[in-house]
């Protein structure tokens, strides 16, 4: 079963205070392209991350995030409550020696001062906080899959109806071929009736027209466009990642349609070419989103 190559997936995981959140969507491309936007935290697992990506995704533009929120409180920037102590009896004893006089407000002019409220502490990923991280990503990765494969199911039975479609149709070409034998030779012989001085060898003429009729014949077109059909089929079952080698059979049936609409000679058998050729471009617009 084939699978698109659009997707979503998005996972949120419960660390301690924190809630990791990994968010991924991807859209069709010729080869892997990841854009990522990763929490300071996480920056230096970043290849980590790539490769997980990689191995989960295989092809497509993918934008990949990763974030934290803390509770409430839990990234308050403390208080150095020994050094504000130590300031307020500095403040103190300048006072009683200066005479200046003490502050109205203790508590506005005590956390002013230098290093009252700075955060000093580095944060460090711990292992346990990384698996957890890693189990978001993994989790989105795996929602983001089953989004492929049921865009990818809705693909496939596109695609077969757009084949059999086609299949019809070139069925459909069959009455007009002896038809259009018929009338090449009539008119043929029309056009040489209404010249009455020329005369012609009628076995030479019938070898003439075996010759311009062979020309025209789209048996060969048909037998090719036939197996490329059933091709096509087979290969959607083969496997999930077949977009490319999808791609290059649905160009090969164009050529043989093509070919067949330069041959038809028939107006009827050229609008049928034209339906052939609609429908076969629906393949083509589609199977660019194809894994």
């Amino acid at each position: 079963m084939i699978q698109s190559m659009t997707g979503y997936g998005k996972a949120v995981v419960t660390f301690q205070e924190k809630k990791i959140t990994a968010e991924v969507k991807s859209l069709n491309s010729k080869q892997l392209d990841i854009q990522t936007r990763i929490a300071p935290l996480y920056r230096e697992k970043e290849m980590e991350l790539r490769q997980l990506i990689a191995k989960s995704l295989e092809r497509g533009k993918v934008d990949f995030a990763i974030w934290i929120e803390k509770e409430a409180g839990a990234d308050a920037t403390p208080i150095n409550s020994a050094l504000v102590e130590n300031y307020y009896h500095q403040l103190k004893d300048i006072s009683s020696k200066t005479g200046i006089p003490e502050p109205e407000d203790w508590y506005a002019t005590l956390l002013r001062l230098p290093d009252v409220t700075t955060r000093t502490e580095m944060e460090v990923l711990s292992n346990e906080e990384w698996e957890a991280a890693r189990k978001a990503v993994l989790l989105a990765l795996a929602q983001l899959q089953e989004f492929r494969i049921q865009e990818g199911a809705a693909l496939q039975k596109m695609f077969t109806e757009k084949i059999d479609n086609i299949a019809a149709l070139l069925d459909s070409i069959e009455p007009y071929e002896k038809l259009r034998v018929e009338k090449i030779k009539a008119r043929i012989v029309e056009g040489l009736k209404a010249i009455p001085e020329v005369e012609y060898d009628k076995n030479r003429l019938e070898q003439e027209l075996i010759y311009y009729i062979e020309k025209l014949d789209i048996s060969e077109e048909k037998q090719r466009l036939t197996n490329h059909l059933k091709y096509f089929r087979e290969t959607m079952e083969e496997g999930h990642s077949q977009g490319k080698k999808l791609g290059f059979i649905a160009q090969e049936m164009g050529r043989e349609i093509n070919t067949t609409g330069s041959k038809s000679n028939l107006a009827e058998m050229q609008n049928i070419v034209v339906k052939m050729k609609d429908e076969l471009e629906q393949i083509k617009e589609q199977v660019l989103n194809a894994l």
